[in-house]
């Protein structure tokens, strides 16, 4: 099978295209024949951080995708040869990664797709919609699975809304009942903003920024999804409801932040830091569910209609992919790996 893999980490020029024997599940395992890539900002940090040996002797990157079962280990039996799936974390702790013609993973790790839904479609969940999905239920007073009316009379606000765990976070919000609120650099990530499902987006930077949101929620808001709270700690307080909580899943802006002291404990202020790769394995499970079942209740479209461009490459141009990435590209990056 053709595959991408490093041996030693650096920038994408360390990536090559190979030749490998096609891998065979072990007990608990399947492998799935990859027909759709999906890329992450972790997929480039993992490959480019140096400092510290590779876990394996050999990588294949990238955390998501989607495509077709093609072989089951031992015990499994909650998926079968033939079935269509979208994958998350197949590189998390394990060698082989969505970058490859054949990729062999836990079978918890590959979800159901459903049979409408486009294998681009599965290849951009994973990361960003697992992620949105904790972003939005690990308020103290919950909840803490989605589902339509879940959020009903809460009020969300998603910082970045043009991103692709804003995106998620958008459309996993509004499809759970929530009024949601994004916030967006320019013209054109407001376009997006809004095709995804957001009911008010505001453009930053603004020095009006707290005051319009306070317009449209006078008691704050009770979730905000925050993507660069080094950035944004202070408006964030200014504008959370009492009890409310910022799940915060990047460092954009910068690697530390403050906040208002007072202000924070005097609205019982809850910041939740969030990674998926930790958050442990009835986190993951809560969350595949949960949007596996929005999708098959088609709220989370993709597409530039939907907001989320989508941007393709092939097999062999996986390190441009990344590079696209790293460089901030609009929407979702994908790589075509094979015919479905």
């Amino acid at each position: 099978m053709k595959a991408i893999s490093y041996s030693q980490p650096g920038d994408s020029s360390v990536l090559s295209l190979v030749e490998r024997p096609v891998p065979e599940p072990g007990p608990g395992e399947v492998r799935v024949r990859i027909v759709v890539s999906g890329v992450n900002p972790t997929d480039w940090k993992a490959r480019a951080t140096t400092g510290r040996p590779l876990p394996f002797d050999e990588v294949t990157p990238n955390q998501d995708g989607a495509g077709i079962v093609d072989a089951v280990g031992d015990g499994v039996d909650s998926l079968s040869v033939g079935q269509r799936v979208w994958i998350y974390l197949a590189a998390h702790q394990r060698p082989t990664g969505t970058a490859a013609e054949y990729s062999v993973l836990p079978a918890e790790r590959a979800v159901p797709l459903a049979d409408d839904a486009s294998f681009e479609l599965g290849a951009s969940l994973g990361v960003p919609a697992m992620t949105a999905h904790r972003a939005l239920t690990v308020h103290e007073d919950g909840p803490s699975r989605l589902a339509p009316g879940a959020l009903a009379g809460r009020t969300v606000l998603v910082q970045g809304g043009a991103g692709a765990v804003g995106h998620a976070a958008i459309q996993l919000a509004a499809w759970a009942g929530a009024t949601v609120i994004a916030t967006v650099s320019s013209d054109e990530k407001e376009a997006l903003a809004r095709a995804a499902g957001a009911h008010h987006v505001l453009q930053y930077p603004s020095e009006t920024l707290a005051d319009g949101i306070r317009e449209i929620a006078p008691n704050g808001v009770e979730h905000i999804v925050e993507v660069a709270i080094a950035d944004n700690a202070a408006l964030d307080v200014a504008v959370i409801a009492n009890g409310g909580t910022v799940g915060y899943y990047a460092d954009n802006g910068g690697a530390e932040f403050t906040a208002p002291v007072r202000e924070s404990f005097a609205k019982n202020v809850r910041w939740q830091g969030l990674l998926l790769y930790t958050v442990g394995e009835r986190a993951l499970a809560a969350a595949a569910e949960d949007v596996s079942a929005a999708v098959a209740d088609g709220v989370l479209p993709v597409g530039e209609e939907a907001g989320l461009p989508l941007t393709f490459f092939d097999l062999a141009d996986t390190a441009a992919a990344h590079d696209a990435v790293e460089q901030g590209a609009t929407g979702k990056v994908l790589i075509r790996v094979s015919g479905d």
